[in-house]
């Protein structure tokens, strides 16, 4: 459909491209660092897969802010947040591991994005990357799968008929006997476990490499939450006598020079923060059994008041990039 006159982004369109523009800048420069390091040529090709991606996204959102005549957000920039100058942080399948991670959370993200959108050409930008982040999770799957490094969910034996739940005691979870775990609330655990897994890793390197005292110990106690959090999802797991994920286990190099600007390291500690509680509320959302939902309030609230000390950590810094927001009407009135 075409329109004889100009329509304005709205608040949501707004919202999704500044975030998106965030997000690809901090992670060009992820890129930037890993590619001076990787050693294995299919990881290396698909970081440069990934590179290319995210800045043709820049050059798009650049001009879309452009021919809006909205400011285009400062983000982040090799020449500033990153030294190439430092040892190596992380191994190769750890860089395998947060491609593969990536591309999940682009697809996610594009496709609330592509939701709240109206406007056709922004509508068409968000699809084309909400492709782009299918094709980039399904090449880091693929080699995980060839190299044996994938770790697969749990799996349960195939139901021999249909059922309807008889009793409330399906709900049951905090007093008396538990039924088993539902598929559902199975791939909520493991996904969970896994996105902690990843979480736990990266603090552990932050922490090993961050200048500022105050922001290494954040990313210690993040690196203990996330550790906490995984033993407990696998603890759920192994009481129903189910594998866990715990077999990943690659973890940063002893490298203690920083290749990350702090306020980059924070920004990406956020970003974990904002992740993992989405998916807690969703996680929380699907699982009908009560034990599993008081868990989930639970962490919840943890990484909810971590998130919260991590951004005062940042607006103490000058660190947090303020996001669009609305006019404050009362100060206009006010004078």
């Amino acid at each position: 459909m075409l329109t004889n006159h100009h329509i304005d982004l709205t608040a949501a369109e707004v919202a999704s491209l500044w975030s998106n523009y965030m997000s690809d800048t901090s992670a060009i420069c992820m890129f930037d660092f890993f590619l001076i390091h990787v050693e294995d040529t299919e990881i290396r090709s698909l970081l440069e897969f990934a590179m290319k991606l995210s800045q043709a996204h820049v050059k798009k959102l650049q001009s879309i802010f452009n021919e809006e005549n909205h400011p285009i957000p400062e983000g982040f920039s090799i020449s500033v947040d990153v030294n190439r100058e430092c040892p190596r942080l992380f191994t190769d399948d750890f860089h395998l591991f947060f491609i593969q991670n990536l591309g999940k959370m682009g697809v996610e993200f594009y496709a609330t994005a592509l939701s709240n959108c109206a406007r056709l050409d922004i509508c068409e930008y968000f699809t084309e990357c909400l492709h782009e982040s299918s094709k980039l999770f399904n090449k880091a799957t693929e080699i995980m799968l060839s190299k044996g490094s994938f770790i697969r969910a749990p799996f349960i034996p195939a139901s021999k008929k249909v059922e309807y739940v008889q009793k409330q005691g399906y709900l049951a979870g905090w007093f008396g006997q538990k039924r088993p775990l539902n598929a559902v609330e199975m791939s909520q655990i493991y996904f969970n476990m896994i996105q902690n897994q990843l979480g736990r890793t990266f603090l552990m390197g932050f922490s090993q490499v961050a200048k500022l005292k105050k922001v290494r110990e954040y990313m210690k106690r993040g690196r203990d939450i996330s550790d906490k959090h995984v033993e407990i999802f696998g603890s759920l797991l192994s009481q129903e006598f189910l594998p866990s994920a715990s077999a990943w286990d690659t973890m940063p190099t002893d490298s203690t020079v920083p290749p990350f600007s702090d306020k980059l390291m924070m920004f990406h500690t956020s970003v974990l923060n904002s992740v993992g509680i989405a998916h807690y509320g969703r996680s929380l959302g699907v699982s009908p059994r009560r034990d599993l939902g008081s868990i989930y309030v639970r962490l919840t609230a943890e990484v909810l008041q971590y998130a919260e000390d991590g951004m005062t950590i940042m607006i103490d810094n000058k660190w947090f990039e303020q996001p669009p927001q609305a006019t404050n009407r009362d100060k206009l009135a006010n004078g």
